[in-house]
């Protein structure tokens, strides 16, 4: 449903997404939300887990010349803030984009990648609860509260303050439940709130969390949700990003078992995050998907194999050392094996590519049968050509195929052969030197060079006694 469709509906969800940090730490000149876990850029997966609950409105906020940001997140509208003045600051960047909008506006952060949908969900009952919370805080407990916020609650459990650690009674700071930062919060309220915060801070910055306290002074309840601590983890640094890739690769690892795929040894198999694996799909150790792969049911993809942009179709094979690149089409109960590569080629039904060969720009006809070191020369220098390669026709090993050229179904093309012309269907075509033959060539050959040897041998020795006598006369 569009914002059009029903703009009186209170129920409806708009989002104010913060991401002009530089992110300094990570030492880029990548913006930081831009880093990709899991194939896609660490801000996509936050976005993909908000459009779950289909907001009318998605605000990003950037800072100045962050142009790659806002390619990225497009079709979502975005603010600049400049310069920046903290967290309050950046949401009212956004103001000119959501100041009309009454329903309930998420506040998330865009290096914040790890936050599930289901959380969202929950924070955003609460604040449709019967105490109508004018803002709703996720929270979390670590294992080390550390330098965090904390969230002090009343008496009846709802949110009484915000109190950063540095300000923290010994009473306060003992407090568990820390502040993720993420807010639920009654757009109409939004601007009022902070139209009201100020900025009399060590940093003169205004501050998100000063609304909670300016809501309680109004009267207005606030509350809390508390969410897993992993989720509301920030990617700060290269090995805050790595850790965070290996929350992305473990939920799925988790999603594709449940899916009815076997992974041999999951810690060991890389997915993108637009993986496909169809049912009875078995996974060998050691296997990476990159972006834009499907796979179907029943397909056993061996071990060390890496595949890119690419489908392979119901009980076909892949590997072991298997490389598909982007737009390599695997048919039916096709097979394709060790250290084979496949690039923009289609490999029809039962057919195979079993060993050490290149098929690129090709069509490889159901039921061929590809032999060992064949390779389709599809590049001149300036063009790519085609192959085609006819339905049960067989390449002997070490061929090669000249692009364009076209082997006809059923032909054969004997092994060595350098084949840069037409071959007709069911023909054999042969392309070797005639064989020259010299009797008793070998057994010469052999005696000539052990002689050699032994020459070289004796010169060596000769040598090395000549050394010793001068060292005598020289000691001498």
């Amino acid at each position: 449903m569009t914002e059009a469709d029903n703009p009186k509906d209170t129920h409806r969800v708009g989002a104010v997404i913060l991401a002009a940090g530089l992110g300094t730490r990570m030492k880029s000149d990548l913006p930081k939300v831009l880093h990709p876990i899991a194939g896609r850029p660490m801000i996509l997966h936050l976005m993909a887990s908000l459009n779950e609950l289909e907001p009318a409105r998605t605000v990003v906020v950037t800072g100045p010349g962050m142009d790659q940001v806002r390619e990225a997140v497009a079709p979502a509208l975005t603010a600049i803030q400049d310069p920046p003045q903290g967290t309050g600051h950046a949401v009212l960047s956004a103001r000119q984009a959501m100041e009309d909008f009454d329903g309930d506006v998420l506040v998330l952060f865009g290096a914040d990648p790890l936050v599930k949908p289901e959380t969202l969900r929950e924070m955003l009952a609460a604040r449709r609860g019967p105490d109508d919370p004018a803002v709703v805080v996720l929270g979390f407990r670590p294992d080390d509260p550390a330098a965090y916020g904390r969230l002090i609650l009343d008496g009846d459990g709802r949110l009484d303050r915000i109190v950063e650690f540095k300000d923290a009674s010994p009473e306060e700071a003992a407090v568990g439940l820390c502040n993720a930062g993420v807010m639920a919060i009654d757009g109409k309220a939004l601007y009022g709130l902070l139209d009201r915060v100020g900025n009399d801070n060590a940093k003169s910055e205004y501050y998100l969390t000063d609304i909670v306290a300016i809501a309680r002074a109004d009267g207005r309840a606030c509350a809390v949700v508390e969410g897993d601590p992993e989720e509301v983890f920030g990617v700060n640094s290269r090995a805050e990003l790595a850790f965070a890739e290996s929350v992305v690769q473990r939920r799925l690892r988790e999603a594709a078992m449940d899916a009815g795929a076997s992974l041999i040894d999951p810690d060991t198999v890389w997915f993108c995050h637009d993986t496909r694996l169809g049912r009875d799909v078995v996974v060998e150790p050691h296997v990476v998907f990159g972006p834009g792969v499907t796979v179907g049911d029943g397909v056993r993809i061996k071990a060390f194999s890496h595949l890119e942009g690419a489908t392979v179709a119901t009980a076909a094979e892949v590997g072991p050392y298997a490389r598909l690149r982007p737009g390599a089409v695997i048919e039916g109960k096709a097979k394709i094996g060790n250290f084979v590569e496949v690039k923009n080629a289609i490999v029809e039904p039962g057919a195979k590519i079993n060993h050490l060969s290149y098929v690129g720009d090709a069509n490889v006809g159901a039921g061929a049968n590809i032999g060992a070191g064949t390779i389709t020369c599809n590049y001149d220098g300036f063009f790519k050509y085609r192959t085609e390669i006819g339905a049960g026709a067989f390449i002997g090993s070490n061929t090669a195929l000249v692009a364009p050229v076209t082997i006809g179904e059923g032909a054969i093309v004997g092994a060595g052969s350098t084949i840069s012309r037409d071959v007709a269907p069911d023909a054999l075509a042969v392309t070797r030197a005639a064989l020259r033959e010299l009797g008793e060539w070998a057994a010469g050959f052999r005696s000539k060079k052990l002689a050699q040897k032994e020459m070289r041998k004796r010169a060596a020795a000769h040598e090395q006694d000549a050394d010793k006598g001068a060292e005598k006369r020289s000691a001498s």
